[in-house]
């Protein structure tokens, strides 16, 4: 890929995939991935590593993740939910209020969601992957653009189905991403998506109460998760899984 006048990428192009199961490996392969969970496995990753949590391994099964941390033995964590909910065993659930300096600082973290860690690991073929949310709207933004190869928005979705927040999220990260590589084509895809994002572009807590999911945290108590959540660049950090050590990480800053 060769480079315009102002140093941007030529020919990149910008995809979104707004369910984990629409996935091939053709959407993630040779790509920049941004892999994207608004409620809540995106934000709760964010605010683990933002709080010094010393990695994140995702897994696919509640079972998997307690036997992983017994084989790493004592001070690694379990973190995760199925349907919204704590698991049983666990020491932490999906709220990113709950991974706090004192509970995860230096302590990795073996992580399972209903949605979240299976979009990450579904894109273990890709060139390069971060995780991005409301939170790190614009330092995600700026990361993969910096990658300088096609990016591909993965939305997790909710249980099979697209899930607004997601794909809200995905549309404003496209504008971002076009912002800085102007010269980038925007599939049909990524163009919807950034067309039913912009009515939230300016506040993007109506979707609390637009958002199916939304309402149903809210409904059991979880308000303050989603407040959380639905915060336009209130961190930095930009997650980054490498499948080669089967961790995920902050970026480099």
């Amino acid at each position: 890929m060769t480079g315009g006048a102002d140093g941007t990428p030529a020919g990149v192009t910008i995809d979104v995939a707004l369910r984990v199961e629409d996935v091939v490996p053709a959407t993630v392969e040779g790509r920049t991935v941004l892999v994207i969970d608004v409620l809540r496995a995106s934000t709760t990753m964010v605010a683990a590593l933002g709080n010094g949590c010393a990695a994140i391994v995702p897994v696919g099964e509640p079972d998997e993740a307690l036997r992983r941390a017994a084989a790493l033995g004592d001070g690694t964590l379990v973190g995760g939910e199925r349907r919204g909910d704590p698991l049983p065993g666990f020491d932490l659930g999906n709220s990113p209020l709950e991974y706090t300096a004192e509970r995860v600082a230096r302590r990795p973290v073996i992580f399972t969601t209903s949605n979240g860690t299976r979009a990450l690991l579904a894109a273990r073929g890709a060139a390069a992957i971060g995780v991005a949310g409301f939170v790190n709207l614009s330092a995600a933004a700026a990361w993969a653009a910096g990658q300088g190869r096609d990016v591909a928005v993965l939305c997790a979705g909710e249980l099979g189905r697209d899930a607004l927040e997601d794909s809200a999220c995905a549309g404003l990260l496209v504008d971002r991403l076009v912002a800085r590589l102007p010269g980038a084509t925007v599939t049909p895809a990524a163009a919807a998506a950034a067309s039913l994002a912009r009515p939230y572009a300016a506040d993007v807590g109506r979707l609390a109460t637009d958002a199916r999911h939304a309402r149903r945290l809210v409904a059991a108590g979880r308000g303050g998760d989603v407040a959380a959540c639905l915060t336009v660049d209130s961190s930095t950090v930009v997650p980054v899984y490498l499948p080669s050590v089967d961790k995920v990480v902050a970026a480099p800053r």
